[in-house]
């Protein structure tokens, strides 16, 4: 990716990361294994290997399963207060390309913050009022619906700035034809 897509796809890795830890994880380290869409650099190139995969797999499941039961969803949102931004900086990292080869620490606290805001925006605003207007009962569906979100964000943050940037390369080549051919015609003319 060059450093436009990435930069882009990094911010909404991190994002998605806020809703849940292991989606953007995961689906970069997916990608990266068995697609041409992200390419990992050292270190982060870990995340292709299969016991990561792995882990972070169970991870998933178990969070997954925390966040819709009663109770254990609040204990679950304490803990990710923690894994959350850190999953947002390891993705902003991973994705971001240049940046993250020249400034590391620039990359990772970039991540940290857009992911950390997204869940405190979640845990400290959404999650207490659905639960207040509620009682409870709505968690599970926000639960689910945070998860799609996260799934959705992940995917387009990789898949959007490359179907951008192979737009912009298609109306660049519409306009360079559309003036070689006013050209063209003008000269046409001219001959006349």
């Amino acid at each position: 990716m060059n450093l436009f897509t990435s930069i882009f796809s990094a911010f909404g890795l991190s994002a998605s990361a806020g809703l849940n830890a292991y989606i953007p994880l995961l689906t970069v380290a997916l990608l990266a294994r068995f697609t041409d869409l992200i390419e990992l650099s050292s270190p982060w190139d870990t995340l292709e290997d299969w016991w990561v995969i792995g882990t972070l797999s169970v991870l998933l499941l178990i969070e997954f399963f925390a966040d819709k039961i009663p109770a254990v969803n609040h204990i679950n949102d304490i803990i990710q207060t923690f894994v959350r931004p850190t999953a947002g900086a390891i993705a902003f990292a991973a994705s971001a390309g240049v940046i993250a080869d020249s400034q590391p620490a620039f990359s990772l606290i970039l991540g940290l913050l857009v992911a950390g805001g997204v869940h405190a925006a979640k845990s400290l605003a959404i999650r207490p009022a659905v639960t207040a207007t509620t009682g409870g009962v709505g968690n599970v569906p926000i639960s689910i619906l945070e998860d799609i979100i996260s799934t959705v964000l992940s995917i387009l943050a990789i898949v959007i700035p490359i179907l951008f940037a192979a737009i912009a390369i298609v109306i660049t080549a519409w306009f360079v034809w559309w003036l070689w051919r006013r050209a063209s015609r003008t000269e046409a003319r001219q001959r006349m």
